[in-house]
């Protein structure tokens, strides 16, 4: 029994990894899609879980019987539901915008690496306190996954293996390069571009008060690659469900 346990918690860990490198590999070669299915995903996910964490909530802010449950809760979490869809969206839509491949592999390859440790830190939360992977996954592991993207994208711009454009690069490219009727994927590129190109203004807008490394530490938190935490934790949080699920069944 031990060896036939040992045998499918390896088959458990490794479709674990198959579906994290599935997803990475989607959003690589087909970043639309991957929008799309996110933004649906989000809002599935946050039409569960966004109402019964109100059912869990509306004590708190109303007294007892007063509280108009039936109203409230089925309204206010499907707006927060579309909400985080269209947020999740656009947040995989800009994580893997452009038509540069080589710098998308690098961003799928941090992607990939960040929504494995969520998923891990979530199997760990469930086998050690017997946390919710839904709940904990869906509501509090974007900020961490958020700054960890943040700090991967942030080194690979350190380790030259992505550039970060500046605003007179963004200008020439607005004003030369750009066609007058670009197409879905030049635009998606010029976003990506301009995204690294706040990050980079933010940098040295820091170092005005500090040096230049610590200034490139503090930028992390408040890039725009902080809101693929958000897209990063809702894939963990799935795949940590159903390893979670998979792994109670074992005999």
């Amino acid at each position: 029994m031990i060896v036939v346990r040992v045998f499918l918690n390896g088959l458990i860990m490794a479709a674990e990894l198959a579906a994290v490198l599935g997803i990475a590999y989607l959003g690589y070669t087909h970043p639309f899609l991957f929008a799309a299915g996110t933004a649906g995903l989000a809002v599935i996910l946050g039409l569960r879980l966004e109402i019964a964490r109100l059912r869990h909530e509306l004590p708190f802010y109303f007294e007892g019987a007063r509280a108009p449950r039936f109203i409230l809760v089925p309204l206010v979490g499907g707006v927060e539901a579309l909400m985080k869809g269209v947020l999740a969206g656009l947040a995989a839509l800009f994580t893997f915008a452009g038509t540069d491949s080589d710098r998308l592999f690098w961003v799928a390859v941090v992607f990939a690496i960040v929504t494995y440790a969520g998923a891990s830190i979530l199997r760990g939360l469930s086998v050690s306190f017997r946390a919710e992977p839904w709940r904990w996954g869906f509501f509090r592991l974007s900020a961490p996954l958020g700054l960890a993207f943040s700090a991967g994208i942030t080194a690979l711009v350190g380790l030259g293996l992505m550039a970060s454009p500046s605003v007179s690069d963004i200008g020439w490219r607005l004003v030369w390069e750009l066609p007058e009727r670009p197409s879905i994927s030049q635009v998606s590129e010029l976003f990506f571009q301009i995204k690294q190109a706040f990050d980079d203004f933010v940098v040295t807008l820091l170092s005005q008060v500090m040096s230049r490394e610590w200034a490139r530490v503090a930028a992390i938190v408040v890039s725009v690659n902080v809101l693929t935490g958000f897209v990063a934790s809702i894939y963990a949080t799935v795949i940590a469900a159903v390893v979670r699920a998979a792994e109670e069944r074992l005999p």
